[in-house]
């Protein structure tokens, strides 16, 4: 029986649900293992793009939930961080469904989260278990909880996040990597941005060593990411930090008035450390196969942490249906689900690191070219059709189809 075993410290029900719904869908009985006591309402908000919302309104039938609950952004808008000016605008909702054949979506993860799981209806879902140890078996491998209890399965999904225990099974040890950015997050309700352009696309406020990144959600609320290059190694095992009240304004000062105003409306809280992964060359170890961050996280520049998870649950459930049908079995099914998918994240994985570089540009003739890059009429064919446009399950399909 396959197991989606999340022993991370919070839920990670949007990438998990999503597999064992499809699976669920397609005749499996799918076991899903969280370390939480109930289903709360965890992190922020989430940015959806066609590569993801394609599936989630084929494959899962929260289409119409989903668009109800979420906002549909208008276009990319990259913004000079200081005065304002809007440096390129990158399609349009219009343009970007035409394109794309789906949406681009701001919804609050809470949100998203209750869609999924009452669409799973609790089936298979066991709380209040975290996994603190596995054991390989010859047949099975089993799976020891803190509270005495053993599963054994004979595969284990790992879709446990970038701080993943299951991830530190395969590889031998934890191999995260502090990716030189911190950053702090807030959500600010629409009557506190009066300054604020655009209010209902993404943009991007660009400046030497940091950026805004922002998106409205279903809420009409705004959800940011603020990013500061890190002056050192980050201090501590912890991922976040306690930072001291006004730390962001005073990192942003001279800033525009809408980023001060967007940022000076929620309380500093803490900082954010970015770390990423290196790409992997084996996503399996024995049973046990790794999906979603915990195979291949990366800094959110690109803004795809949960749509490549998304992509991996499609792929990975084709796959392991597929294995069962033509008699290939699970482990064809699994080296399958790899061969297709690692080559792809490998490369949102390094477009999403060296973004990070590009919006972080000092003033002059390298920044120059960057905004005319973005402004030029190729800029999606170039930059980011690649990303949006792509569709997960058509990477299955023989090459003549």
């Amino acid at each position: 029986m396959a197991r989606c075993c999340d022993p991370g410290p919070i839920s990670l029900a949007d990438r998990r649900s999503t597999l064992a719904i499809e699976l669920r869908r397609r005749g499996l009985e799918p076991l899903v293992f969280d370390r939480v006591a109930e289903l709360r309402e965890v992190g922020a908000a989430v940015a959806l793009s066609a590569n993801a919302t394609r599936y989630l309104q084929e494959r899962t039938g929260i289409g119409a939930g989903l668009a109800a609950a979420s906002a549909n952004v208008d276009g990319l808008v990259f913004r000079d961080g200081r005065d304002g000016r809007v440096i390129a605008r990158v399609s349009s909702r219009e343009h970007y469904r035409a394109t794309c054949g789906a949406p681009y979506y701001g919804i609050h993860r809470a949100d998203l989260q209750k869609l999924l799981v009452e669409r799973l209806g609790g089936e298979g879902l066991h709380l209040s278990k975290e996994c603190v140890r596995i054991e390989e078996g010859t047949d099975a491998v089993s799976l020891h909880f803190s509270d005495g209890d053993i599963v054994e399965a004979d595969l284990v999904i790992g879709a446990d996040g970038a701080r993943s225990m299951l991830r530190r099974h395969v590889v031998g040890y934890d191999d995260a990597q502090f990716s030189g950015c911190s950053g702090w997050r807030g959500i600010v309700a629409p009557e506190a941005l009066a300054d604020l352009p655009d209010p209902e696309a993404i943009q991007f406020w660009m400046g030497p060593g940091g950026h805004l990144l922002h998106y409205p959600i279903g809420s009409g609320e705004q959800n940011y990411l603020l990013v500061r290059r890190h002056g050192g190694p980050w201090e501590g095992p912890a991922w976040a930090a306690p930072d001291e009240e006004g730390a962001h304004l005073k990192a942003f000062e001279g800033w525009h008035p809408a980023v001060r105003q967007m940022i000076g409306a929620a309380p500093t809280g803490d900082r954010w450390a970015l770390f990423q992964r290196p790409p992997l060359h084996q996503w399996s170890r024995g049973r046990v196969t790794l999906m979603g961050d915990a195979a291949h996280a990366l800094v959110p520049h690109h803004g795809q942490g949960a749509n490549q998870s998304i992509e991996d649950a499609i792929v990975l459930a084709d796959c392991l249906i597929q294995g069962l049908e033509d008699g290939s079995g699970w482990e064809n099914a699994r080296q399958r689900y790899q061969d297709v998918r690692i080559e792809r994240t490998r490369k949102v994985q390094i477009a999403s690191a060296t973004t990070g570089e590009v919006l972080h540009l000092p003033d002059g003739a390298r920044a120059d070219a960057r905004n005319a890059r973005l402004a030029a009429p190729d800029a999606w064919d170039r930059h980011l059709g690649w990303i949006h446009e792509y569709q997960a399950a058509r990477s299955l399909q023989p090459a003549s189809a």
